[in-house]
């Protein structure tokens, strides 16, 4: 099949029963092919998710005791003791869903050139804008949901444990319920987790350039050209501007997503420390959503005129 054929936009096409199909259709198919064929996108999560419940369940040993002593503590440092098992669950889950929406771009475009299944792909009504964009959607929207249904799940079984653990005990489990807002740490987390997929969609456009361009080992092309910047830049100018940046891609969201309160760390006790009109007035989230639109951009061109390796 010639390139031409790729190159043509995709007409709104008629049934056989002379239903007109949604020009959408294409892309949300694309999405569905995505997750029928990297199952490890949501299989991955949940296998977090059931060491998380196991080593909870392990720690629980002892928690009647425990729970006693941090109620003493005083409201903030009992909300704090009985939130961290919580909050680390999730910032496990969330960690784990950018490392495979990271590594899945890198072998979105690769993976059918070196399985050349690229050819079958391009023989369908598919453009590659629509092929790229679907690929592209997984890490910013499928995973991010993903990622929020999977926290929610697991949190809830281990307030559903915790809960029938100290009832068995004589303690009541109101503690938990109290100093566990799930409603609002519900809320906070699907805004945390758009936030989060906004902030690094520059690092899954570049995975997705490099998976379109280079013809073997995509992680080192993709992390090496990185760390040579940094290292020229240090050995010329003494100077570490393009690490910091690299930095503040990955963690720089929290600053600019939420207002933290002095000597209380990165606890969210109530929903004024939100902040969005801040997170959108960064420039970094836009000059990232441009950088990130310019590789995905390239490797909709990319994959237009590469073939299988």
């Amino acid at each position: 099949m010639s390139a031409s054929s790729n190159i043509l936009p995709e007409p709104a096409a008629v049934g056989a029963a002379g239903y007109k199909i949604a020009v959408t259709q294409p892309f949300y198919w694309s999405v569905r092919r995505e997750l029928w064929e990297n199952r490890f996108l949501y299989i991955a999560p949940l296998i977090v998710a059931v060491v998380e419940l196991f080593g909870f369940l392990v720690s629980s040993i002892g928690l009647p005791e425990r729970r006693r002593a941090i109620l003493l503590l005083g409201p903030a440092k009992a909300r704090a003791g009985i939130e961290a098992p919580y909050d680390i669950a999730a910032i496990m889950l969330i960690l784990t869903a950018f490392v495979v929406g990271f590594f899945y771009c890198l072998d979105a475009l690769y993976g059918e050139r070196r399985e050349r299944s690229i050819l079958f792909w391009k023989s369908l009504p598919v453009s590659d804008r629509t092929t790229v964009l679907s690929k592209a959607s997984v890490p910013l929207v499928v995973l991010p949901l993903v990622a929020f249904a999977t926290i929610v799940a697991t949190q809830f079984v281990m307030l559903l444990w915790t809960s029938v653990l100290l009832i068995s005990h004589g303690m009541s489990p109101a503690s938990t319920w109290t100093h566990l807002p799930l409603i609002q740490n519900s809320f906070v987390l699907l805004y945390g987790l758009t936030a989060i997929a906004a902030w690094h969609a520059p690092i899954y456009g570049w995975a997705l350039l490099v998976s379109g361009w280079v013809r073997r080992a995509t992680f080192l092309w993709a992390v090496i050209p990185i760390l040579a910047i940094g290292i020229f830049e240090k050995i010329t100018f003494n100077t570490s501007y393009f690490l910091v940046l690299v930095k503040d891609r990955l963690l720089g969201f929290a600053p600019n997503a939420f207002a933290f309160e002095p000597n209380r760390g990165v606890t969210i006790d109530s929903l004024m420390q939100l902040t969005p009109v801040r997170y959108l007035a960064a420039p970094g989230l836009w000059l990232g959503l441009l950088f990130a639109a310019v590789c995905i951009a390239a490797a909709i061109r990319l994959r237009r005129y590469r073939g299988p390796l």
